[in-house]
């Protein structure tokens, strides 16, 4: 399996659904098992808020571009190209002043509710 970040780009939005009538601003490009890594680029969100909810596997964030502020459970953290975070499952978390060409990989794995 193979992927680039100029393939995933390509593919958003992804469909709308009710929470991103617009179109979603994540797609899943590769998956494997538990595991899927998606692409992600809140700006393509009407009214450039970043809408996530908490989500039910643990996550790593991979910034590609542009930066943001990264809120973790309210914990803010600066977020640059190169930088990574974790993500536990059902942790409240959003991108704040995000530049219009922010773009995140996330990885969500493992099991439901986290890892222990």
């Amino acid at each position: 399996m193979k992927t680039s970040i100029s393939q995933a780009l390509q593919l958003l939005p992804g469909a709308a659904t009710t929470q991103y009538p617009e179109g979603s601003p994540s797609v899943v490009v590769l998956q494997h098992g538990s595991m899927q890594l998606k692409v992600f680029t809140p700006s393509t969100n009407t009214g450039g808020q970043d809408r996530q909810l908490p989500h039910a596997q643990d996550e790593l964030y991979m910034v590609h571009a542009g930066s943001a502020t990264i809120r973790i459970n309210d914990a803010p953290f600066e977020a640059r190209p190169g930088d990574a975070f974790f993500v536990p499952a059902g942790a409240s978390h959003r991108f704040d002043n995000f530049t219009p060409d922010f773009v995140t990989w996330v990885v969500f794995y493992g099991p439901q509710g986290g890892e222990i």
